[in-house]
């Protein structure tokens, strides 16, 4: 217990940079995500291709990849942020194509009949998709894009290993002041906890309220 009470505000920076590292992160997800799902079921086929195109490459990176690809690559060209944003960008746009994919899986599931009504009244493809299908699509992916977005909480843990500020790294400076590993470890489990418990309340709020009756 002595290394939470001794320790509080080291922990409490911690949680903070995860917390921020999610919420940044994941509305960039989102937005993506959403995104590249519109370009894959776009009529236009270089918007597909595209589409395509980011969603295989990412989902078949792995994410330490990613990281180092980002933090380590894009300086060497000339673009140099802080390291919490390359970090957000890793994260945001790796977590962007299991949400499109998502996205995708529940714009399949609005019969096609809607959207050729839709353009029948003279509607074009961004109107149809904006005002009918995504609508009726976010009903049923509320609980996929949740557990993405637990999973992606549970991501930024590796963002510790590339000097960015949060949870898991702060088990380096614990250990070097000799504390108990296996409570350190236990602490920080308890403050990600706190944040994927966080998002999962979230998410069954909105599927209590949006969600595809069961």
């Amino acid at each position: 217990m002595n290394v939470l009470t001794d320790n509080f505000s080291l922990y409490g920076k911690g949680l903070l940079g995860t917390v921020e590292l999610t919420v940044y992160a994941s509305l960039l997800a989102l937005v993506v995500g959403f995104l590249m799902a519109s370009f894959r079921v776009a009529p236009v086929g270089s918007l597909r291709v595209f589409g395509t195109v980011w969603v295989t490459v990412l989902r078949n990176t792995p994410l330490t990849l990613l990281f180092f690809a980002v933090l380590l690559g894009l300086p060497r060209f000339g673009v140099v942020l802080p390291f919490q944003l390359f970090a957000v960008l890793a994260l945001g746009c790796y977590t962007s194509a299991f949400i499109c994919e998502a996205v995708r899986s529940g714009i399949n599931t609005v019969p096609t009949g809607q959207g050729e009504a839709a353009r029948s009244l003279g509607m074009t493809f961004g109107q149809t998709l904006g005002a009918i299908v995504l609508p009726q699509a976010f009903r049923s992916v509320i609980p996929p894009v949740g557990s993405t977005l637990i999973a992606l909480a549970k991501n930024s843990a590796i963002a510790g290993s590339f000097s960015v500020t949060e949870l898991l790294g702060t088990y380096k400076t614990l250990n070097e002041l000799g504390y108990s590993i296996i409570w350190t470890f236990i602490w920080i489990a308890v403050g990600y906890l706190i944040v994927t418990l966080t998002i999962s309340a979230v998410f069954n709020v909105l599927e209590k309220r949006w969600g595809v009756p069961r």
